[in-house]
């Protein structure tokens, strides 16, 4: 059955008493390094810290833990290119249900391992010639099973939106409120959460969206009112973020509670993967990373304001991250500000 009712900021609330206990309350953290080159203070919340390694569990739990004996038998399937599906696996496998994951065969081995290493079986496509809403609703009929959607739900949009919850009070909690909040976006479920929870605990704050040049669909949709779709289905290093189009539940919530979106280049993101290493001793995957890419690269005014950057995961192909720590600057972390064009390391 297709969900077609949206959340409110009860339902995040909600979530939140149900993720006691199951998820991190991941930190909000902040570098006087990035703050000084940035004029202002940005505070990053890190949820490739969370369990499985990105905010995904948040709605794949909020979701699994209020299935009843109805999954019991035929257990959940989800289709995913990484971190919805450790997240539903993970989740799963609290639940002690079977689950089973379509993902798409270019998808990172560290997030097939950790997918498996939960329990989950794992079928795998071609993202370019299969469609993985065919696979999965076939495995659906064909087990008796639940599917668990990666964003277009209403308990999944909620369990996202928890991170928010938790920024708005952690930054309550150093006196300081978001003048704006800065997030990846794919299908668009942690934008729509995150968005939702800012309009009920802090109206003031500005939600964008950030997403890989050519693959911008949800920018390009905040711009025209309707929802549009990238021209191809792969082709970014940002493979967490390739969504074709935005949800229907996602892109309602959006378009009247987001405030435009960014795009941002792979160069952008693989320096701004290097300095989450550098400044934040973080570990970021490509799609993780292109909230703080916008920042660094001058795309929103930072200078006297308080901006929050979701960190979205951290599920990273080793040899992809060791060569991108490979390009960057010898120097290190010394920077310095050159104008609209934001950080870049100095001599």
């Amino acid at each position: 059955m297709i969900e077609t009712k949206l959340p409110t900021f009860a339902d995040i609330e909600d979530a939140r008493g149900r993720l006691k206990g199951e998820a991190v309350v991941t930190p909000l953290i902040e570098s006087s390094l990035l703050n000084e080159a940035m004029g202002g203070r940005i505070l990053i919340k890190p949820e490739c810290l969370q369990r499985t390694g990105s905010f995904k569990f948040r709605g794949a739990w909020n979701f699994i833990s209020r299935l009843g004996e109805e999954a019991r038998q035929g257990g959940v399937v989800a289709f995913s290119s990484g971190n919805h599906a450790q997240g539903v696996a993970a989740a799963a496998a609290l639940r002690k249900l079977p689950a089973v994951i379509v993902m798409p065969e270019d998808t990172p081995g560290i997030k097939i391992a950790n997918t498996r290493a939960h329990g989950a079986e794992i079928v795998l496509y071609d993202r370019a010639t299969q469609s993985r809403e065919e696979i999965a609703g076939a495995l659906v009929q064909e087990r008796g099973a639940i599917l668990v959607p990666p964003y277009d739900h209403r308990h999944v949009i909620a369990g996202q939106g928890t991170a928010g919850l938790e920024m708005v009070e952690q930054a309550a909690a150093l006196g300081l409120q978001l003048d704006a909040l800065l997030t990846p976006v794919g299908g668009g479920g942690l934008t729509a959460g995150l968005a939702l929870a800012m309009a009920g605990a802090s109206p003031a704050t500005a939600v964008h969206c950030v997403e890989p040049e050519g693959f911008d669909d949800t920018r390009r949709s905040l711009d025209s009112g309707r929802r549009e779709r990238n021209p191809a289905a792969t082709g970014s290093i940002c493979d967490a973020l390739m969504a074709q189009q935005p949800g229907e539940l996602t892109f309602a919530i959006n378009r009247r509670l987001v405030g435009g979106g960014f795009a941002v280049s792979e160069d952008e993101v693989r320096h701004a993967m290097r300095q989450a290493f550098s400044l934040l001793k973080l570990v970021v995957e490509p799609g993780g990373a292109v909230a703080l890419a916008a920042v660094l690269a001058g795309r929103i005014e930072t200078a006297g304001r308080v901006v929050g950057i979701v960190i979205s995961g951290g599920n990273v192909d080793p040899k992809l991250f060791a060569d991108v720590l490979a390009t960057g600057h010898p120097s290190g972390p010394v920077y310095s500000r050159l104008g609209s064009g934001g950080l870049r390391p100095s001599a």
